[in-house]
């Protein structure tokens, strides 16, 4: 992050240590902002040398919060997102169902200040959206749930859209997009890379046709929408919706899809039993297009994904383990998707890069086909990055740098000219389907823990795996407990 913006994000980062005082939590606090940035970015654009008509209607404005004080300016504060919660397009998906948090009049005065302080579109667009970026990471690392469990590593969102290479005119989803990580990534590298040489009809295409995205959580697609407005996406009509992104297919195909999936529990909704008690109950999506009806939420999105893909269209998710290895559905989906999709690379990613302590998860790259008799996919190359490598969430955070060895490897120019070496290791067709369950949890490093004592991993990281897999083990009781219960009822 740029020395000028994380200035900026620790001044605005401090004002909410003030705020959680009154009871505002870092959720609240960076939805607020979410409401005032925007309010502050349309109103400079009216201004010059942008001299844009407003967007906000008058009376709901910036300039209308600057001139109130005191119990007048709460009021006005919540009329005016109230009535832009009603407006159509972005400014509705932004403003829906927006509340005030901060009761306290002085200290909604005071951020108005702080943000009036700043000009906000004069800044470069990557520059303002560091800053936010910098407000969710910070979100994410100080409550280590909310925020975090839709919060990829921007280093590891980088390196996969590097080695996927999108172009202009490709359209592009992320079916669980969070606040936007992978789609911005995309606008960030078609900018970087072709902005000299786009024409007017691509360009209004990358602004406003290039990306779709879907959440399940309301403030987390309000978030997105204001990060994806603040790089200068979209048009009148949000790219993002609201809503269960495995209840159907939605009958878009894309060339490009990039997503890392919720990870946890199965596919659970809530039951009002006969004894007005509240029952999970596990759901399965029975769809014509998935290979197999499954609970488990990991598996239904691999599906999903090859569903939402063009023909020739790629695709790279982030997995967990049981996806390489679990059996029944995993293995009918595993070998589906090695006979249909060409399905030629997979990262194994080290732990401690998520929000969630001790999660052990891949990408997986796998090019949509069209059908044929004999499978897709003739050579799965397997990355190790996670033998040997411990990283953590503050003193050693996975890093772009991290990654070249991975990209060089991937050889993105030509990823059908590779070589093999000490992490990177080729596997065919027939030896995959040769292994128990067609599994794909494939090491072949020693893990140097296991050879030397003293090289032991640190407590913490060793209480963090016990921790871990006493939970997977109590999901999977529970799993059991909940069938027999209902077998016997």
């Amino acid at each position: 992050m740029s020395n000028e913006s994380s200035t900026i994000v620790q001044k605005l980062w401090n004002y909410c240590n003030v705020l959680r005082d009154d009871g505002v939590s870092y959720g609240d606090y960076v939805e607020q902002l979410t409401y005032l940035l925007f309010l502050k970015m349309a109103d400079e654009q009216t201004k010059p040398p942008f001299n844009k008509p407003s967007i906000i209607p008058k009376g709901l404005d910036w300039k209308s919060l600057l001139e109130k004080d005191g119990d007048a300016l709460e009021v006005h504060y919540r009329h005016v997102l109230e009535s832009l919660g009603k407006q159509k397009g972005m400014l509705g998906v932004i403003f829906r169902k927006s509340q005030n948090k901060i009761q306290d009049p002085a200290k909604i005065k005071r951020l108005l200040e702080l943000i009036n302080a700043e000009t906000w579109v004069g800044l470069d667009i990557d520059v303002k959206g560091e800053i936010y970026e910098g407000l969710l990471q910070k979100n994410a690392e100080d409550i280590k749930s909310g925020a975090g469990q839709y919060f990829t590593p921007r280093a590891l969102i980088k390196a996969i859209v590097e080695v996927i290479r999108p172009e202009p005119g490709m359209s592009v989803c992320d079916p669980a997009c969070g606040t936007g990580g992978f789609l911005l990534a995309v606008h960030d590298y078609l900018s970087r890379n072709y902005s000299a040489t786009l024409d007017k009809e691509q360009k209004k295409f990358l602004k406003s046709g290039t990306f779709k995205g879907w959440d399940i959580v309301d403030n987390v697609v309000r978030l997105c929408v204001m990060n994806l407005y603040l790089h200068g996406i979209g048009g009148e009509e949000s790219p993002i919706i609201t809503g269960d992104a495995l209840s159907a297919d939605p009958g878009d195909r894309f060339e490009i899809v990039l997503t890392n999936p919720p990870f946890g529990k199965k596919s659970s909704i809530t039951i009002i039993n006969g004894d007005g008690k509240a029952d999970k109950e596990s759901l399965s999506y029975e769809r014509q297009d998935f290979w197999a009806t499954s609970s488990n939420k990991q598996l239904n999105f691999l599906q999903h994904v090859k569903t939402l893909l063009k023909i020739n269209g790629k695709a790279a998710i982030v997995v967990p383990d049981n996806v390489l290895f679990e059996g029944g559905t995993g293995e009918t989906v595993r070998k589906k998707l090695l006979q249909e999709c060409d399905v030629h690379t997979l990262l194994r990613l080290p732990t401690g890069v998520f929000y969630a302590q001790g999660v052990k998860a891949n990408v997986l790259f796998f090019d949509r086909k069209p059908a044929s008799e004999k499978p897709w996919t003739q050579n799965l190359w397997i990355y190790d990055l996670r033998t040997n490598a411990h990283f953590t969430l503050k003193e050693n955070p996975l890093k772009y740098e991290d990654l070249q060895d991975f990209i060089k490897c991937y050889n993105p120019k030509n990823r059908f000219n590779r070589k093999e070496t000490e992490h990177f290791k080729v596997f065919t067709y027939d030896e995959l389907l040769q292994r128990d369950k067609a599994s794909l949890d494939i090491f072949w490093l020693k893990d140097e823990n296991l050879e030397d004592s003293d090289k032991l991993p640190a407590p913490d990281i060793i209480a963090h795996d016990i921790a871990e897999n006493l939970q997977v083990a109590l999901e999977q009781f529970n799993s059991i407990a909940a069938d027999l219960k209902i077998k016997h009822s």
